[in-house]
Formats: C-alpha cells, sequence, structure tokens
C-alpha cells in the first residue's frame, strides 16, 4: 500500500531523528557542556632555601615557532631537574611572537604534571647565539637535599666588553674568595653575538661546574657592551643572614652572600609609562606581593631591573632608593633590553629577598 506524500512527511516530523536519545541522559535532562578550568596564574612569589637551590639553562633550538620551542625548553628543564621542585623561571625571548604565551604555556605544562607553578619573568631580548632560536629559559629548583651548607653568592653584573665578557667577573668571582668551580649559573648579557663561540669556551674553563646562558640584548645594538652576572656557592660560613660586598650607598652592592635560610622569589613586576609616579607604583606593587611571604624590598639581596630606555634606567635608580636600604643597597643587574610582555611596559624588576 502506497503512503500519502502528506502521510509520511507527518511520520517524519513525529519520528525522534536517529541518536537524539543519546544526547539525553537517562533522567530526560540534556547533557551539559564540560567548560575546562582556565589555567592558573603562577604566583608573583614564592619562598625557598638557598642551601638547596640548583640551577639549569635550557638548550637552545631552532625547530618550530615560540610556542613549541617554550614547551621543548620547559621539558628540558624538567628531565633536567629530575623531580626536584621548580620555583623560578627566566625566560629570554628573542621573538616578535606575544611574550604573554610563555606565562600561559608554563601554567599549562605545569598544570598538566600536577606540579606547583613557579614564578616568572619574561622577557624580550634582540637576539639569541643560534639562528631560529626563539626562547632560553633559565630555571632555579629547590633539590631534596643540601647542596650549599654555607649558602650562595649573588653577583651583580660586572661590565666588560665583547671582546672580553668574562674577565670582570673571573675578578670579582676571584676578589671575593669564591672558587671558580663552585660558580653555579652564568648569565652574560651582551651589545653583539660576534664573540659568543670564544666567551662560552673561556667560560667552560672558568667555571668548569657553571651551567652559561648568552643572550644580546637588543636587535639593533652592535656595541662593544657586555654584563655578566653569576651565582655561586660560598666556600666558607658568612656569619651574618645577609652581608653585602663592596656597597655602594644608594646604589648597588657588588655581591651579596646568603647564609643558609629561606629567602622570597619575585616574579616580574612591570610597570607602565615612565614617570616618577609610575615607576613608584611599580615598586609599591612589589612590596606588598612580598607581605605575605614575611618580607620587604629593605629586605632584598639581589634585584634584576629590565628597563627599555635610558630615561627610565635613570628615573629607576632615584625611585629604588625610597624601597632598598640605603646603607646596605642589593646586588643587582639593570641593563636595557628589546621588550616586555605587555606593549605599555616601560620596565620590569623581579627580586630576591630574605625573610625577616
Amino acid at each position: 500500500m502506497r503512503i500519502p506524500v502528506a502521510c509520511g512527511l507527518a511520520l517524519l516530523l513525529v519520528l525522534p531523528a536517529e541518536g537524539a536519545d543519546k544526547k539525553q541522559k537517562k533522567n530526560g535532562e540534556e547533557e551539559t557542556t564540560q567548560v575546562l578550568p582556565a589555567p592558573r596564574e603562577p604566583p608573583m612569589v614564592v619562598t625557598a632555601d638557598v642551601e638547596r637551590l640548583v640551577f639549569q639553562v635550557s638548550p637552545l633550538s631552532p625547530k618550530g615557532l615560540l610556542s613549541q620551542q617554550t614547551r621543548n625548553a620547559l621539558k628540558a628543564i624538567f628531565k633536567a631537574s629530575r623531580g626536584d621542585t621548580i620555583v623560578r623561571l627566566r625566560a629570554f625571548v628573542a621573538s616578535s611572537g606575544d611574550l604573554r604565551r610563555v606565562k600561559e604555556i608554563v601554567s599549562e605544562e605545569f598544570g598538566d604534571k600536577r606540579l606547583g607553578l613557579p614564578v616568572v619573568s619574561t622577557v624580550q631580548v634582540g637576539a639569541l647565539p643560534l639562528e631560529g632560536a626563539q626562547v632560553v629559559i633559565e630555571s632555579a629548583a629547590v633539590d631534596k637535599k643540601v647542596l650549599h651548607p654555607n649558602g650562595l653568592a649573588f653577583i651583580s653584573g660586572q661590565v666588560a666588553t665583547t671582546q672580553n665578557p668574562l674577565g670582570p667577573l673571573e675578578t670579582a668571582v676571584r676578589n671575593a674568595s669564591l672558587p671558580p668551580d663552585g660558580v653555579l649559573r652564568v648569565t652574560c648579557f651582551l651589545g653583539a653575538l660576534n664573540q659568543v663561540a670564544p666567551a662560552r669556551a673561556r667560560a667552560k674553563t672558568a667555571f668548569p661546574k657553571a651551567v652559561v646562558n648568552f643572550v644580546q640584548l637588543q636587535r639593533g645594538s652592535v656595541s662593544d657592551f657586555a654584563e655578566c652576572e653569576a651565582v655561586a656557592a660560598l666556600p666558607t660560613p658568612v656569619g651574618e643572614r645577609v652581608k653585602f660586598v663592596n656597597p655602594i650607598a644608594g646604589r648597588y652592592s657588588q655581591i651579596a652572600l646568603l647564609s643558609p635560610g629561606k629567602i622570597a622569589l619575585s616574579g616580574l613586576q612591570l610597570g607602565f609609562r615612565a614617570q616618577e609616579n609610575d615607576i613608584r607604583l611599580a615598586f609599591q606593587r612589589l612590596e606588598k606581593a612580598l607581605e605575605p611571604a614575611g618580607t620587604s624590598l629593605k629586605h632584598t639581596a639581589f634585584s634584576n631591573l629590565y628597563p627599555l630606555t635610558r630615561s627610565t634606567t635613570e628615573i629607576i635608580r632615584k625611585v629604588r632608593q625610597e624601597f632598598f636600604d640605603k646603607a646596605k643597597p642589593p646586588a643587582s643587574t639593570m641593563v636595557l633590553f628589546e621588550g616586555l610582555p605587555s606593549l605599555d611596559a616601560s620596565f620590569g624588576i623581579d627580586v630576591l629577598a630574605v625573610l625577616r
């Protein structure tokens, strides 16, 4: 028997579509779409034990774009850390990509591994010493055992030249009676990369146990400028919680010697615009972030400052005296960089402070 067209259409209207019953739960309610939680935001401050810190630098790679290279760098750091708790990451990015992706990827990768998030500083540089490389990441982690029973020395950037970037740092290490094989990390900020190969070879000889990192500060820079900072294990006890070597009142100290104990490590605090009040506001925000950890900027042992212009640098030198201990200023490195994770940012700062 043939079914009239009108009846056929009616039957089609009342018959349920294939699989429609699968879209409903057994209790008759429609399924709700699962919303994945947003990645956690890295903390602004973490605490760690000086005597347990270990340092790594990710290998350079030309493969892929910024996101892939960041994931590969983190993978290498996870492997090198061997289960140690990573507490700080500092990423130098030689790319025009969105620097904010670095922090997002850190949150994703640590979240996938169910690990506590470290503080993060991301800074744009001019170039890295490998064609195609877009990011290099430094890490600080807390080992399960005591590695430095006498504490650590944090050495300010020592001004040099690209022809001899490590000479002043070697002199500072020697004058502080620090053994060369006790140097754990060296970071050199260069005006140009044309002398990196001999500098790397010299670093390997001068500081055989150190992880070493070289970056070019700005893209257009070919100046004969270098500044190298370092971290070294102390061979003997300091005798006080923090001892500053060669402090210049109102400016900075050449070296900060830290006895074993708790410290606070901050992530990158950005400053926006470049008026004196704007610079001061960034320091105030960082001060507030340090308070819950039980410390303040007055107890800073080392500061890294990342200005983008010389005029900003001069204002920072003036304003920081209001927050740091004028009589015992922290060791510090401040050089001009290419960019920061916000187009409106004029400078960034991160610090290491001892707990009160």
